[in-house]
């Protein structure tokens, strides 16, 4: 049998690398909306989170999420996106 290849990501927050549907994407859509993509199809630029506010608030300090996808994230999004993880 042939072996299937699984792909692999690193997260923005905590630099670990894991397969790619234990994460969570957020996406810079072409029209410049961040959005959480929950299929992990969406089309832009994305980067990978950890399904954990800890990674959510490294990235944040750290400023990862708007240097990956080149553009300023204001304060709301970012609350927008706790309350996501927080669901799941």
């Amino acid at each position: 049998m042939k072996v299937k290849k699984v792909p692999l990501r690193r997260c923005v927050g905590c630099n670990e690398q894991k397969p790619k549907k234990e994460f969570v994407r957020v996406v810079r859509t072409p029209e410049g909306q961040i959005l959480l993509d929950e299929t992990g199809k969406a089309n832009g630029r994305g980067v990978y989170l950890c399904p954990k506010k800890s990674c959510l608030s490294k990235a944040k300090k750290a400023k990862r999420l708007e240097k990956n996808l080149e553009v300023s994230i204001p304060e709301e999004i970012y609350l927008a996106l706790e309350e996501s993880l927080r669901n799941e």
